[in-house]
């Protein structure tokens, strides 16, 4: 495709986009939910620089006893790792194959560091899919534009 292709696919992408859903689909179709299905997140791409961050944590946690998250349990740590996933890095696209690929740079989980991670991009009804491939499954994550976003 054309370099134009690609302007037009990023200039859909730029922003900010709020999380609808975060599934894992197994082989025999079934879905689950990696953080619940009571989410909320963040997905960003920045039109300077190429930069994006993604953020996705599970709604309701237990409230640690300190405010000093330093101060915080083994047992509250353990509790609040596996509700929370978050990385940052660069991002560019591929229209041939519709994929954006995440550049990571660092993150919540280390083994995604100096990965390419690759999400399949579709747009519809006002908002961003993007399905992948992982090494423990398929996803699909659901993103719109927050409320009052122009974009």
């Amino acid at each position: 495709m054309t370099s134009t292709r690609t302007d037009e696919i990023r200039d859909l992408l730029l922003g900010t986009w709020e999380l609808v859903t975060w599934q894992s689909i197994g082989e025999d179709g079934a879905i689950s939910y990696p953080l619940g299905e009571d989410v909320t997140g963040q997905l960003m791409y920045d039109a300077q620089g190429n930069r994006m961050s993604a953020q996705l944590v599970a709604l309701n946690q237990p409230r640690f006893e300190s405010d000093d998250w330093r101060a915080a349990t083994p047992a509250e740590m353990v509790a609040a790792w596996p509700r929370y996933f978050g990385y940052f890095g660069t991002f560019s696209i591929d229209t041939e194959a519709a994929v954006v690929i995440h550049h990571i740079e660092s993150g919540w989980f280390p083994n995604l560091v100096g990965t390419e991670q690759e999400r399949h991009y579709r747009f519809g009804d006002g908002e961003l899919i993007l399905d992948a491939e992982t090494t423990w499954g398929r996803v699909r994550i659901v993103w719109r534009r927050p409320s009052g976003t122009a974009r």
